[in-house]
């Protein structure tokens, strides 16, 4: 049997030095590298002819050199260029520092020529191409797998590297499938699946490979949910909060209507609370929906049923905020609030342990300080956590052993659609307050390339000679936290110095202490601070009403949802609001997105078209979630699967509830393998 669990650097051609290369990829394992699939494909197939060559796409040619190779050298580069011609044209093939060409090409004989066209005034170049002689089918002649690369690594080296290993494991490897699945779905055998995925050999090899381990990937996942599901409804009881406590008592005297929708939502958490099912409750709602008010209102009637609630954000800043919302409504009820942060004094924390073991604390807010030890609750009922991608899933299973199987609603302004929630949240319940509230303003949204810079800038002091508040928001550069930190205190700098000189300006970066990151924001929201440069560490944040203008820098760089997301901070007050998306592309994708945000401000509408245009990648965070990451499946594009794999994983559950008969014994192994410890939420 083969041990796909054997270090890569002892894979044919690797070594301890290309193993190092191997784990920035995050390759350590053969495991890993049979699993590394390609991000794309180059179809090297299809010949064309010289006269049909387009700018700026890549193609195949075949062609008879005319001409030796002619060595230029300009500034620090050697140029290289060979003349080649076909019944249509003549072509010039371009290379750049490759000094080894000089003496591969003979005068007169064919060969075919794979790379980047270039088709101006007349004049046909390829540049920097793949080769081949007209019999041979190394680089050429077929469909090549591309992959994501670090330094060091060309795609040449990878895919050998990974051809090497799957001739290793070809024919060895342990079907995970039932063979009943297989046969029904009609999908290949895992050893084709993982030879076809990297090298296939036609366009239906592909879309083969693909659709059987898209089916793997979503089938475990579905599985593995629904049995946590079937496990809470059927193993777990859940506390009866007293019916008596009616909603309805503090719903009449808020100072404000609720939405039809927000109204429905606390329909079914009523309902919920008061049945002997525990609630596991997903709250989907648009930024600036109104969630906050409905777990305010879930809370009290926790308490009012004689239980205590706890409630976890992921910033101190918002912990505060949620205490500041709860309290307003609530202190009229006889609810003690209080705020449990990494900041909170030593005397303050040791008062609030205290009051919270005896249950003279009805609610407590707070931030990761929440899931301490010493933490103790005298009668836990309710967790409510904020922003649930920001918290991986041991964090909510920690808080929630704090009580006697409480009752759990899980607050997203991630607008997910409705089918893909099902996916990410197939343990969860879920409730969508799907309208805003009518005090709440359209953000006008324009996108801008860069030479608007000087306008975008004015239109910023104009704001702020207003009286607004401006952010400007900065991406992730790249992956590593100093790239992005040198942007954030750049850019700042430039700002301050130049060209907002006359104004307030700070900068904000996940690097900062905690304590750092608070003043500041609250330095912002007091007033004190006229343009706030920031990383996404402000995606969830507080309410800044006076803030009515975001410029977001490189915003070809965000996805769709996370625009969203950032672009709800402004318009949280009386102020018409702006949000400016500066982006440095000119394709067309990029055009298409930034016109998405532009028509909508509906997150649902724009999560879908987010997941068409961007594919699923982490798009939820699933890392975060402890759900293993879909390395194959695109949620947009394999809806029918996933149609299919949720019918499918529901039929085995009912026949099967534990996957315990000898036909779903591999099933079994697959979700602990995946899985490795069950999912605990």
């Amino acid at each position: 049997m083969i041990n796909l669990e054997k270090d890569v650097q002892y894979v044919k051609t690797v070594g301890p030095n290309r193993a190092k290369l191997l784990n920035k990829l995050g390759i350590f394992t053969l495991e890993d590298l049979i699993t590394y699939f390609p991000r794309t494909y180059q179809d090297r197939g299809k010949i064309k002819k010289i006269a049909q060559c387009i700018d700026g796409e890549e193609m195949l040619i075949e062609g008879i050199t005319i001409s030796n190779i002619l060595e230029t050298r300009m500034r620090n580069k050697t140029i290289y260029k060979l003349q080649l011609r076909d019944e249509t044209g003549i072509c010039t093939a371009i290379w750049f520092n490759q000094p080894y060409l000089k003496n591969i090409f003979n005068l007169g004989e064919k060969y075919k020529f794979y790379g980047k066209i270039s088709n101006k005034y007349g004049r046909i170049e390829i540049i920097s191409p793949v080769f081949d002689k007209i019999n041979e089918a190394k680089n050429t002649g077929k469909i090549i797998p591309i992959y994501p690369l670090t330094k060091k690594l060309s795609q040449n080296i990878l895919r050998n590297i990974i051809e090497n290993g799957i001739n290793e494991v070809y024919t060895k490897l342990e079907e995970t499938l039932p063979d009943y699945i297989l046969q029904k779905y009609n999908l290949l055998n895992l050893n084709e699946t993982i030879k076809l995925i990297h090298f296939p050999k036609k366009l239906e090899d592909f879309k083969n490979a693909h659709k059987r381990l898209a089916f793997e990937e979503l089938l475990t996942m579905q599985l593995a949910l629904l049995e946590l599901k079937n496990r809470y409804i059927n193993e777990t009881k859940g506390i009866k909060f007293n019916p008596n406590i009616k909603l309805s008592n503090i719903i009449n005297k808020l100072p404000f209507e609720l939405t039809k929708a927000q109204l429905k939502v606390l329909e079914e958490i009523e309902l919920n609370m008061e049945s002997s099912r525990e609630m596991n409750r997903l709250l989907q709602g648009d930024v600036g929906s109104g969630k906050t008010i409905v777990a305010i209102l879930a809370s009290y009637k926790a308490v009012k049923s004689g239980y205590q609630t706890a409630v976890m954000a992921p910033t101190a800043i918002l912990a505060s905020q949620h205490l500041e919302s709860f309290t307003n409504i609530l202190q009229e009820e006889g609810i003690k609030c209080e705020l449990l942060i990494s900041s909170t004094s030593k005397k303050k924390k040791t008062e609030i342990l205290e009051k919270l073991k005896k249950g003279q604390i009805d609610i407590l807010i707070g931030t990761h300080a929440i899931l301490e030890e010493n933490v103790e609750f005298k009668n836990l009922g309710l967790v409510i956590t904020d922003e649930q991608h920001r918290f991986g899933v041991k964090q909510r299973t920690k808080i929630i052993e704090k009580g006697q199987n409480p009752d759990v609603i899980v607050m997203s302004a991630t607008p997910i659609p409705r089918t893909l929630a099902l996916i990410l949240y197939g343990d969860l319940d879920i409730s969508i307050i799907d309208e805003l509230p009518p005090n709440r303003k359209k953000i006008e949204t324009f996108a801008v390339k860069k030479n608007m810079e000087e306008r975008v800038n004015n239109f910023v002091k104009q704001q702020i000679e207003e009286g607004r508040q401006a952010y400007i928001v900065c991406p992730l550069v790249e992956e590593d936290e100093e790239s992005n930190l040198k942007a954030v205190t750049s850019l700042a700098e430039k700002y301050k110095k130049e060209i907002f000189s006359k104004y307030k300006v700070e900068y904000l970066h996940g690097k900062m202490k905690p304590k750092e990151k608070d003043e500041i924001m609250q330095e912002f929201k007091k007033g004190d601070i006229d343009i706030l440069i920031s990383t996404t560490v402000i995606e969830v944040g507080i309410n800044v009403p006076n803030a009515s203008i975001m410029v977001i820098e490189n915003a070809e760089r965000f996805g769709l949802a996370q625009l969203h997301q950032l672009r709800g901070r402004v318009g949280r007050g009386e102020y018409k609001s702006y949000c400016i998306l500066k982006y440095d592309s000119n394709s067309n994708n990029t055009r298409e997105r930034m016109q998405v945000m532009c028509k909508s401000n509906d997150g649902f509408v724009i999560s879908e078209k987010d997941l068409e245009l961007r594919g699923s990648g982490d798009f939820f965070g699933t890392a975060q979630h402890g759900l293993p990451e879909l390395k194959v499946a695109n949620l947009f594009e394999d809806i029918q699967i996933l149609k299919e794999v949720q019918k499918l994983s529901l039929d085995i559950l009912q026949e099967d509830p534990k996957l315990k008969n000898n036909k779903n014994k591999k099933l079994n192994m697959l979700i602990n393998d995946k899985f490795k410890k069950r999912i605990e939420i």
